[in-house]
């Protein structure tokens, strides 16, 4: 589900990157109906019962997707970095590696949507 504030935002993005963080949005949102976008934090976010991820706008080598939880999502996913005990981040350098990563992007959403419906059965 696309939403107008984030095609908004999309529009006036003046980024090199801007190519690769539209063909990663729409790769996400084609993932799983349940996925939606808004801006939040000044740059598309999406979320399924809580923030999956965000862009981290101001990048320009590129596009970096940070998910705001992604310490706690189950599963090995060896191109989200970072050592915190929430954060991990997804750098992508261009539309080719984004495509090699979908299949990853797809399995990181599955495995957030099971995480958080799992935790609202247990709610």
């Amino acid at each position: 589900m696309s939403h107008e504030s984030v095609d908004a935002w999309m529009a006036a993005y003046d980024n090199p990157m801007k190519e690769v963080v539209q063909r990663i949005r729409h790769m996400i949102l084609a993932a799983d109906d349940r996925i939606t976008e808004d801006i939040k934090w000044q740059a598309p976010t999406f979320m399924y019962e809580g923030n999956l991820a965000s862009f981290y706008p101001k990048s320009m080598n590129y596009a970096t997707l940070m998910f705001h939880q992604g310490a706690l999502i189950p599963g090995n996913f060896p191109h989200l970095q970072g050592q915190g005990t929430e954060a991990r981040a997804m750098k992508i350098v261009s539309i080719a590696e984004a495509e090699e990563r979908r299949d990853e992007l797809e399995e990181i959403i599955r495995a957030w949507i099971a995480l958080r419906e799992e935790s609202l059965t247990n709610h």
